[in-house]
């Protein structure tokens, strides 16, 4: 805009009529909205974190007294010191943001630290616990309790680029307390509700977009009606260059009632497709063909020789209008005639006698035109690629194959078992399954979320409920579409819920041998209702009884342990089969691995100074690939060599470490610790090609004040 004004200036100086009518027309489109989609960015959120310990300089919330189910004081306060009063530990703390100074002394058990979505995070990860029956090489699926916002951060340490595929089941934002916005559950009454679903998502697609390979990936956004014209909105305006479709899928064919409304039967999937993804063809059922173009997929299509539609007319291609002649008894076909100038009537062609004959007549009686020219029509009938078809009136109809019909038959997709008495070829399509890109509208019954979700989740953990989970076989087809031909894609799913994609990448790789490894992101929240009665009992978040019923801990990591071993938590075998494109017992579950990580909050200070090691290991294990052995304390010696990566702590044994990267096969990585970077680059220069040297811990500060904007 400055240099707008700028250039009016100028041009008032040099042409004053110019320069105000100039000045006139920006003021004016000035004034207007932009287009698009506009709404409130409000406040970054705040998340508060109750396992996190309490340091000087935190920000922090004062909790309500246990028992109470009160919203409590949403103010936020700083850690001024923290000492001791009695036996136990108290802060003073200093509000923040006020006008006037405003002070108190609390007892630490009532603070909660928060962390703004502005301020610098620095994460680290600490294990709680893994399930292991895939091969030692195999790449470990990953479930990341945290905030999403700051794990997606994260995740830009370690797989900035990388990502194959995401896909999210955000909050639809119902108004049924489907989600919190700083801390407190949004109201379907709420006159903010939709701008700040959308400040929330927007904030978490500029961060998924980084994630994202640019030559090639794609993003799968699943949502209802509440949302969904916003929502695509938001999308255009986050990937400008992407190619957006929305998709139609019916999840619950009996439909789910609602007063005054039509009865609820699908919701949408929104497709981002970046660089160069598409839909691959896929090998699809009978299910997925909805309409004919579809259905004649299911055996060899021959095709009305006669055109139809637009461009039909004789007029429109005259080299098309040819005679064609049957035998005498019009079974067979005998040969072909030449196209004749526009200006001659048919009825002065001479005609070998005795033969019938077949112009290119269109159902209203005028002239029309053939799709074949004149010329191809003998190689049709010797290889047996026309035939005559179904009657039309006095006349029979003439059909052909295209070359893509015909080149099924000589890569044997179909099997020529003989020939009919017009001489064209007879096919077994019998046990066929077609390869094709389906249409937008979707009406699968494995896609039904109550049959394939809820019922496949009580299979899996019959003790526990979640609700409204995702047909698993409808996440699976979705992602099929852009990975099966990615046999190590890495996914994503940021709002990962119960754990369905991860589910979902587990019999993906089962069908082909593949080696994806999906990254499911969840927080440990519970439901509305079950807070209100768990702090009338006393309980808080961070609580070991509370903890223990939050979505992490008591819905995702049981159900992909399950899934992985093939047994319910009491050690019982999981009874019922999966079913649809891979059919086995759900209990000779998985030869995969999965670890299960909880998001931490490190300082600068004990990152530079390796005091904070064993919880960055598994940062630098995950961007190594999360498979093999993980490194997750200084090496006694100076350097380790695992399985995908190494590390050098003592830049003076580079020799040894050197030549033992060397040695090891589909290493990836080198993370070498020192601040002095020439000496980096001497090691890197050493290092075998393939290898990327990464300095430590320059690229990991650099990359969260960066990622932050400092």
């Amino acid at each position: 805009m400055s240099r707008l004004t700028d250039l009016i200036a100028q041009a008032k100086a040099k042409n004053p009529q110019l320069g105000a009518d100039l000045d006139r027309e920006f003021k004016i489109l000035s004034s207007r909205l932009p287009f698009g989609l506009n709404f409130e960015r409000h406040s970054p959120e705040a998340v508060e974190l109750p396992q996190r310990a309490i340091r000087k300089g935190d920000k922090v919330r004062v909790l309500p007294e246990r028992g109470s189910t009160k919203k409590g004081d949403q103010r936020l306060w700083q850690i001024k010191a923290i000492h001791k009063s009695g036996d136990r530990k108290v802060a003073d703390i200093e509000l923040l943001g006020a006008a006037e100074p405003q002070a108190q002394t609390a007892a630490l058990e009532d603070l909660v630290v928060v962390a703004e979505f502005r301020d610098t995070i620095y994460p680290g990860l600490v294990s709680t616990g893994k399930v292991q029956r895939g091969k030692d090489d195999k790449p470990h699926h990953t479930v990341i309790n945290g905030e999403n916002y700051h794990v997606l951060k994260a995740l830009t340490y370690t797989h900035r680029g990388k990502v194959d595929a995401i896909y999210i089941d955000p909050p639809y934002n119902t108004g049924a307390k489907d989600w919190k916005y700083n801390n407190d559950y949004v109201e379907s009454d709420d006159l903010y509700r939709h701008s700040k679903w959308l400040a929330m998502i927007e904030r978490r697609l500029a961060v998924a977009k980084e994630l994202l390979n640019p030559d090639e990936s794609v993003l799968i956004v699943t949502i209802d009606e509440k949302e969904y014209l916003r929502l695509g909105l938001l999308l255009e305006q986050a990937f400008p260059e992407a190619r957006i479709q929305m998709v139609s899928s019916v999840i619950n064919q009996a439909g789910s009632s609602r007063p005054g409304d039509f009865a609820r039967t699908d919701e949408y999937l929104f497709f981002v497709k970046i660089g160069g993804a598409v839909p691959l063809p896929l090998p699809l059922d009978a299910t997925w063909m909805t309409g004919q173009g579809n259905r004649r997929r299911m055996s060899l299509y021959w095709n009305e020789l006669l055109r139809t539609g637009p461009g039909s007319k004789r007029s429109e291609s005259p080299n098309l209008f040819f005679p064609i002649y049957l035998t005498p008894d019009a079974k067979k076909f005998h040969s072909v005639g030449q196209s004749i100038p526009l200006n001659l009537s048919r009825d002065v062609v001479d005609h070998p006698e005795g033969l019938i004959v077949r112009w290119p007549i269109r159902s209203d009686g005028s002239e029309g035109r053939w799709r074949v020219s004149a010329d191809k029509i003998p190689s049709l009938i010797s290889g047996g690629h026309i035939r005559l078809g179904k009657a039309r009136g006095e006349d029979t109809t003439i059909q052909y194959l295209s070359r893509g019909e015909i080149a099924k038959l000589h890569e044997g997709v179909f099997k020529v078992t003989g020939q009919r008495v017009d001489g064209s070829v007879e096919v077994d399509s019998s046990g066929y399954v077609p390869k094709f890109v389906p249409g937008s509208q979707w009406n699968i019954p494995s896609h039904d979320a109550s049959q394939n979700g809820s019922a496949l989740l009580t299979k899996l953990m019959p003790d526990r409920k979640f609700p409204y989970p995702k047909s698993l076989y409808a996440v699976e087809d979705a992602l099929r579409f852009f990975i099966s031909g990615k046999p190590e894609a890495t996914i994503l799913d940021f709002f990962s819920g119960s754990g369905t994609t991860a589910h979902a990448v587990m019999r993906l790789n089962k069908q082909d041998g593949g080696s994806r490894q999906c990254i499911s992101v969840t927080n440990n929240e519970i439901g509305a209702d079950e807070q209100d009665a768990f702090r009338k009992k006393g309980l808080r978040p961070g609580d070991v009884e509370w903890e223990q019923r939050g979505i992490c801990d008591y819905i995702t990591k049981p159900r992909l342990e399950a899934a992985i071993s093939g047994k319910t938590s009491d050690g019982q075998s999981i009874k019922g089969d999966y079913k649809f494109t891979d059919e086995f017992p759900l209990a000779e579950g998985f030869e995969e691995n999965a670890e299960f990580f909880t998001l931490t909050y490190e300082t600068p200070v004990s990152i530079s100074q390796n005091r904070a090691f064993a919880r960055i290991a598994p940062l630098l294990w995950l961007r190594a690939g999360s498979r093999g052995r993980r490194i997750n304390k200084i090496p006694d010696a100076g350097w380790d060599v695992a399985d995908a990566y190494g590390l050098l702590v003592d830049v003076d044994a580079a020799t040894p470490f050197c030549k033992t990267v060397n040695k090891v096969k589909d290493l990836r990585l080198a993370y070498i610790v020192t601040d002095d970077d020439r000496r980096f680059q001497a090691i890197a220069h050493r290092l075998p090609d393939g290898v990327e040297p990464v300095r430590l811990y320059e690229s990991y500060l650099t990359n969260f004040s960066f990622a932050n904007g400092e």
